[in-house]
Order: structure tokens, then sequence, then C-alpha cells
């Protein structure tokens, strides 16, 4: 598979996005951006109010949302049960990143903390169910042998120091 040239996209689209399906994503455009910085790039709302595209940046990498639709087989997190894909956000400092999301009402599911993988990182859970892993990178990657060692040594996850 060749992806499309990134000058052929849509100002603000990448080759790869995910596409979050929110009950409320006009909710979850006002969240991202109180707890990412998200920018928001375009929405495209039905007659009903509810959104069938909406699409915002976070880090110059774009989201895509619709709204939750049952009666197209449209469901959101919270609906299905659960999230069965967790979103990785690397950011310069995970413990500020970490706070902002949580004051505009992210829930902690696993608190920041230094990993055997060399990272700081911490799981939240967004008001809509989707899940998201905040990290900043170590001064150095732990990888290969040392990397099988340091997972091997490490703490079961959810019990490291914070």
């Amino acid at each position: 598979m060749k992806p499309i040239p990134e000058a052929r996209l849509p100002e603000g689209m990448r080759t790869l996005s995910p596409h979050l399906t929110c009950a409320g994503a006009a909710d979850a455009i006002a969240f991202y951006k109180a707890a990412f910085d998200a920018v928001e790039l375009m929405r495209l709302p039905t007659d009903d109010g509810r959104l069938l595209h909406a699409c915002v940046s976070i880090g110059g990498h774009s989201v895509l949302l619709v709204d939750e639709m049952p009666e197209h087989r449209i469901f959101g997190p919270k609906a299905l049960g659960g999230a069965a894909v967790t979103i990785h956000l690397m950011v310069e400092d995970v413990d500020a990143a970490f706070a902002q999301a949580v004051l505009a009402g992210a829930e902690v599911v696993m608190p920041v903390a230094e990993q055997f993988w060399g990272d700081r990182y911490g799981v939240l859970r967004d008001p809509f169910g989707h899940l998201w892993s905040l990290a900043t990178p170590g001064e150095r990657a732990v990888i290969g042998d040392e990397l099988v060692q340091a997972m091997r040594d490490a703490p079961p996850l959810g019990e490291q120091t914070q």
C-alpha cells in the first residue's frame, strides 16, 4: 500500500488518523480543546444537530469525530461497554498535560509514573469513554535485551512509583 502524499490531503489531515465516535461530538471537541489544546478544523452538522463529521488537530495530527448514530449502527465506547483502542500522545511535559486533561474532565486510569521502557507515562479516560495514554520520553530509549530485562524486573503495571 502506498499512502497518498501529504501535499494532496486537506489542510491538517494526515494519512492515518483516529476516527472517534462520541455521544456528543460537539462536547468532545470542546473537551479536546481544553484537555489537549486541540484546534478545530471543521465540523459538518446534520439537520438534527448531530455531527456527521468533524476534525480537530492535536499536536499537528488530525483526529476525526462523529456523533453516535444508533440508526446507522455507529456507537461510541460507552454504548459498547468500553474502548478497545488507546490513543497515544507524546508530549513535552506529561505531568502538566495530564493535569490539564484531568482538570478538563478526564478520569485517571493509570497515574503518571516512570516506566521500565524509559518514558514517564500515564493513562486517562476522556468523558466520552476513549482511552488516552500520555508520555514524555526518557533521556534514552531502553531497547533490545535491556528492555526485556527491564520488563521482567518491573513491578506490575499500575504499581509503579509516581
